[in-house]
């Protein structure tokens, strides 16, 4: 067994990402669901569902001061992600919130719904200098329960009418449901999706990634974007070493054939409790990987397996790290992808109405 399994109870439910619920470092008590004298009919009941929770919170943007981290603010409607992603960086975010970055944070989920009035009002601040913001730049903004709520549509109705530039990440077809609002918004240079795609190796995906759109969807999206009229970026990550690494090629090729043109990678990060789920992860999915793959995550992160340090996090060190950059790199110039993201349009900015329905007179 490796060391997440001997330090966290194992908790496997079918379509979650993780199968452990790591120790939240903020609260001592310690919480464990004993299934083993279960009944085959009390397992059925046992089984994990998603649970959503209403946030009350006065602010809905978040200012980012990583200087490696290519935005300033960000938006997010949601907190936690039904996706299930193994490797996700956001989970750490729950234990604020008492819960744990385990199966909590890809089963309870926190819902602003004040969402798109805390967006308007925090626009029409006096002192505020448009700039792009980013939605959902901690958790996705096309999660499932979106179909339902519509809180990321009307958050970008909200940028539409103040004109304010928004560049957006998903791994989640659900984007194209509101291509009329993002045609909209590109006719004016308000608006860059990325699509982020790890890989197009679809048993790799369906383990990673449980709960999102395939990689097969999610290039469909990219062609439904472009077709639109609305450039549209890549993101390939997070790129695992010794597991996703040599795809890289073909998932950028993909992504290319299907219309985007903009690419940008990030390799796998382990930050605090990320680290135990990974884990897990590896050893439950990949057994027979798993020596390899965390002998080559160490060589990218100078013998350890996660890096804080500025610059270096995202892209990794070493003659590995470098191995994966250069790739990258070669790849994403032969296949004809520009250069960098295009710049947004900030110059037509007006405030828009805010939550009570006034207009700022200056």
């Amino acid at each position: 067994m490796n060391n997440a399994q001997d330090e966290h109870f194992i908790e496997r439910h079918h379509g979650r990402g993780s199968g452990i619920r790591p120790d939240n470092r903020f609260v001592s008590l310690r919480v464990i669901h004993d299934t083993e004298q279960l009944t085959n009919d009390d397992d059925q009941q046992a089984k994990l569902k998603t649970e959503y929770y209403e946030d009350a919170s006065k602010s809905v943007v978040s200012e980012n001061k990583s200087p490696d981290i290519p935005f300033r603010f960000s938006l997010n409607p949601y907190r936690g992600c039904v996706h299930g992603c193994s490797y996700c960086y956001a989970r750490p975010s729950h234990e604020y919130l008492g819960m744990d970055a385990g199966l909590d944070f890809e089963s309870k989920i926190i819902v602003k719904r004040n969402a798109p009035d805390l967006f308007r009002d925090w626009l029409n601040q006096r002192n505020y200098k448009c700039e792009p913001v980013m939605l959902s730049g901690v958790t996705d903004c096309y999660q499932p329960i979106e179909k339902k709520l519509k809180l990321t549509r009307r958050l970008l109705e909200i940028a539409l009418e103040a004109q304010q530039p928004i560049r957006i990440i998903t791994k989640n077809a659900l984007i194209n449901r509101d291509l009329d609002i993002l045609s909209e918004m590109a006719k004016n240079r308000l608006i860059l999706p990325v699509i982020s795609l790890a890989t197009i190796d679809k048993k790799i995906a369906r383990k990673m990634e449980p709960r999102t759109s395939t990689p097969q969807a999610r290039l469909r999206a990219i062609e439904k974007l472009t077709s639109a009229g609305i450039p549209t970026g890549v993101l390939i990550a997070p790129i695992i070493p010794g597991l996703t690494d040599s795809g890289i090629p073909s998932t950028l090729k993909a992504a290319r054939d299907a219309g985007a043109t903009y690419a940008s990678r990030n390799v796998l990060r382990l930050p605090l409790s990320v680290e135990p789920v990974f884990l897990d992860w590896l050893h439950h999915h990949f057994p027979l990987q798993e020596e390899r793959v965390l002998a080559r995550i160490r060589q990218v992160r100078g013998g350890e397996l996660n890096s804080v340090v500025f610059g270096e996090r995202m892209s990794g060190t070493g003659i590995i790290g470098n191995h994966i950059n250069q790739t990258f790199n070669m790849f994403r110039k032969q296949l004809g992808y520009l250069d960098r993201f295009p710049t947004l349009n900030c110059a037509d900015f007006s405030p828009p109405t805010s939550s009570t329905g006034q207009q700022r007179l200056f």
